[in-house]
């Protein structure tokens, strides 16, 4: 994620976070359900709206990647 998404957090992450963020979007769900953001957030060490943010962040840079329309559900990701 860019510098510009880390502000959006209100935090600084750290390599690992990052790192752990980065494998649970590609390996596990681009879209988390309620309990595994908290399992999520607290393997990190943030809150579940920080870690929801960062999910919605990295889920539009995505989508704008991959030639995506913007809203969610717009094509089934």
């Amino acid at each position: 994620m860019s510098a510009s998404g880390n502000a959006a957090l209100g935090v600084h992450l750290t390599e690992d976070q990052v790192k752990v963020l980065e494998e649970n979007f590609t390996k596990v769900s681009k879209h988390p359900d309620e309990t595994t953001l908290m399992l999520i957030a607290a393997e990190c060490g943030l809150s579940e709206e920080q870690t929801a943010v960062w999910f919605r962040i990295r889920n539009a840079q995505w989508r704008k990647a991959e030639g995506l329309p913007a809203e969610l559900g717009s094509v089934k990701d």
